[in-house]
């Protein structure tokens, strides 16, 4: 006789589901009015905190979670900040490129293969009126974070 249970989420299992990551300033990321997310568990798509939290539920879930400050996504690092002078910007990117205060940017990691963002903290100081203040620490870094979750699928 077939089983009914539901499948429950494991290390490395492939979800289908609609997420909200949110803190005090609001929602980072909201899939629940578009198309829902696929990924797969411990492959660094979600941080190890809100992976742990999703073990164990079943197939169908919705259900939200309060993760305190810091633990999501770690503490802000100061040295996360970083100028960037523009020669290496013109060289990563588009010369023409004008940078606001604000604007989160794409970096190719160093092999190549990924990408990491920083967003503008100021443009231009003393020394270097076209270098750009860059904060590469996650935007949620440091902050309590609401975690909303419902589970479409569980394979």
């Amino acid at each position: 006789m077939p089983s009914t249970s539901l499948p429950l989420v494991q290390p490395g299992s492939f979800l289908t589901l609609h997420y909200r990551l949110g803190g005090p300033t609001g929602d980072i990321i909201n899939t629940f009015n578009d198309k829902p997310a696929t990924l797969s568990l411990g492959t660094g798509q979600l941080s190890p905190a809100v992976e742990q939290r999703l073990l164990g539920l079943a197939e169908g879930t919705r259900t939200s979670f309060d993760i305190p400050a810091g633990e999501a996504f770690g503490e802000r690092q100061p040295d996360m900040q970083q100028w960037v002078a523009r020669k290496l910007l013109n060289q990563m990117g588009d010369p023409l490129e004008q940078y606001h205060v604000g604007d989160v940017v794409q970096f190719p990691t160093p092999d190549g293969l990924g990408s990491y963002a920083g967003a503008v903290q100021q443009v231009g100081n003393g020394d270097s009126p076209d270098a750009v203040l860059f904060d590469f620490n996650h935007p949620l870094a440091g902050q309590p974070v609401t975690f909303e979750v419902q589970l479409i699928g569980v394979l």
